[in-house]
């Protein structure tokens, strides 16, 4: 019984609302205060400012929402604590590319990165879509996370962005 009312109590204080542009700069700082723990095993750290600069700039995930791409966050209380991009039909007709998910280092493990999944899976079923696709660093440990919820790795590729920085994948697939 307490089991339950926990459950409801999370789902009433948790809510997935997608972003205008010009809240872009809560993707932002959310991704600001994210990315140092998260990479700070993998990249250097003038890799990472560098990433950071050029995905996350205003300009940039402005850009990519007149392009398409969707931007949600979880909240709780009102308080983003992750965030999710995609975009429909993308690399192919039929799936939907997650291009960022995210979520505050102190808030993983509790579920919210699997709601978000959950969210954009019903998004795609309703547009008749059947495949979710994603990136992530090969030595990142969200990996064992995306397996664990039932995404497969379909290849690796390795991403060259500039300024002699590549990015080291797995490109993952869940038949939805």
């Amino acid at each position: 019984m307490a089991e339950l009312l926990s459950n409801r109590l999370l789902s009433y204080r948790m809510n997935i609302v997608e972003l205008s542009p010009s809240e872009a700069f809560i993707v932002q700082d959310l991704a600001h205060r994210i990315w140092p723990d998260t990479f700070k095993d993998i990249l250097s750290p003038e890799q990472l400012a560098y990433m950071l600069n050029w995905m996350y700039s205003i300009e940039t995930l402005k850009q990519q929402m007149a392009k398409g791409h969707r931007f949600f966050v979880i909240k709780e209380d009102e308080v983003p604590l992750g965030f999710i991009g995609i975009e429909a039909n993308y690399p192919v007709e039929g799936q939907l590319k997650i291009h960022k998910l995210y979520v505050l280092p102190d808030q993983q493990g509790k579920g919210l990165g699997k709601q978000l999944i959950d969210y954009v899976a019903q998004l795609a079923t309703e547009q008749q879509i059947n495949m979710l696709t994603l990136n992530v660093n090969r030595f990142n440990k969200a990996v064992d996370f995306y397996t664990h919820i039932g995404f497969t790795i379909a290849f690796e590729e390795n991403i060259d962005i500039g300024n002699g920085y590549l990015m080291e994948d797995y490109v993952m697939n869940f038949e939805i």
